[in-house]
């Protein structure tokens, strides 16, 4: 599980791990409570573009159906397959083992209106 504090968050409850040029992007548990019981989800497929504010892809729950936008530009390294076998493990582990994709940033950078936990935090209650 990653460390909830040091991850930067966007306003569409998506979490930012960085590592060197590559962004690990999941969804926040706040998030996956309010989707209710996560039964589909859809990833783009690796090295597809990723332009910030665009879908990137969809997770479906029982409640309804949600967009996953991308928080940053670039290319997609990276997704896990194993939350589209088991969609449930959004629910489960969603700052861990239940991360959606990584992406390899284009030149920009991470994007400035990105929020610390503590933001978050006061932006989700």
């Amino acid at each position: 599980m990653n460390d909830i504090t040091t991850l930067q968050y966007t306003k569409d409850h998506e979490w930012l791990s960085v590592d060197g040029d590559t962004v690990t992007v999941g969804i926040t548990d706040f998030a996956a409570n309010q989707l209710g019981d996560v039964v589909y989800v859809e990833l783009p497929e690796v090295g597809a573009t990723a332009v910030v504010g665009e879908s990137l892809g969809e997770i479906e729950s029982t409640k309804s159906v949600g967009e996953l936008f991308a928080p940053v530009s670039g290319t997609v390294v990276e997704i896990n397959e194993a939350v589209v076998s088991d969609p449930d493990s959004v629910n489960k582990d969603p700052f861990g083992d239940a991360w959606l994709v990584r992406i390899k940033l284009a030149e920009g950078g991470i994007p400035g209106d990105l929020m610390d936990h503590t933001g978050y935090a006061a932006f989700a209650s």
